[in-house]
């Protein structure tokens, strides 16, 4: 149930900070700031954690898997960025989200011996059937869902890199910090310019960082007690929250946007359980 609670939470928040960045002007140099402020935000919580005894990673392999998460992390930074600026938040959400489900489904499988049944099976069709509507190419642009697919692969790979550095050993917040450091790294060698850019936009930014540092931090502290696999599906009822949060910036989500959410949602829910 406490994990349950740690992933719904996580799931607003994560579809919040999505919203905010969706309404950005420059989503690349946006992304860039936000996510220095979530590695700084997770740093003092692996510092204050630390400082209290926690040890930061207790093998050499969960520090190995907390720098494969910065790189997927890094990978799914970019490509969310890159979704966004072409389609709508609907739509990017939905098939990124989903995508990640049926990607990572038979992999927790396979390499985190997860148990899987016919409940599992089904819900894992209807969540196909979801991203198929949601990304209609009648309904919705090409390059978006492209890079939204891209953006699936990498979600479903650090969610399965966070989950191995936990169980090497990692504590949770060091492990995030680590990770978001080097995806931090890795954006400021790609991008110049990212202070003149977001010159009179710091709150915002500090903001979005905040939230979306939080978001990943209760993931991971629900990954410490529940399945990669349980965790991942049932976050991703967070598309949802993203249809909701599209409306309010404006946008217009249409009937299939909405319907793909929704099986999205029905169907992570039915794997979840």
């Amino acid at each position: 149930m406490v994990t349950l609670a740690l992933v719904l939470v996580s799931a607003f928040l994560h579809a919040a900070w999505n919203a905010m960045l969706r309404t950005e002007p420059d989503k690349d140099r946006s992304l860039v700031g936000a996510v220095a402020v979530a590695a700084a935000l997770a740093a003092i919580v692996g510092g204050v954690r630390w400082a209290l005894g926690e040890v930061p990673f207790g093998s050499g392999a969960a520090l190995g898997w907390a720098l494969a998460a910065g790189v997927l992390e890094w990978a799914y930074f970019v490509t969310l960025a890159r979704a966004l600026e072409r389609g709508a938040l609907g739509t990017v959400y939905t098939v990124s989200r989903g995508g990640a489900i049926l990607v990572i489904f038979p992999l927790s499988i396979t390499l985190l011996h997860e148990h899987v049944d016919g409940f599992g099976v089904a819900g894992a069709l209807i969540v196909l059937a979801g991203i198929v509507i949601s990304g209609s190419p009648r309904t919705a642009n090409r390059g978006a869902v492209t890079w939204a697919i891209v953006c699936a692969f990498a979600i479903a790979g650090y969610h399965l890199a966070y989950k191995a550095a936990l169980g090497a050993g990692g504590s949770s917040s060091a492990v995030f910090a680590v990770a978001l450091a080097l995806a931090t790294g890795l954006n400021a060698v790609r991008i110049r310019g990212v202070g003149d850019a977001l010159r009179g936009r710091w709150v915002r930014i500090v903001t979005m960082g905040v939230i979306c540092g939080s978001s990943f931090l209760v993931l991971i502290q629900a990954l410490e007690t529940g399945g990669a696999g349980f965790v991942l599906t049932s976050r991703n009822t967070s598309v949802l929250f993203a249809v909701i949060l599209a409306a309010l910036i404006g946008e217009r989500p249409s009937r299939a946007q909405v319907s793909g959410a929704v099986l999205v949602a029905g169907g992570a829910i039915l794997m979840a359980w």
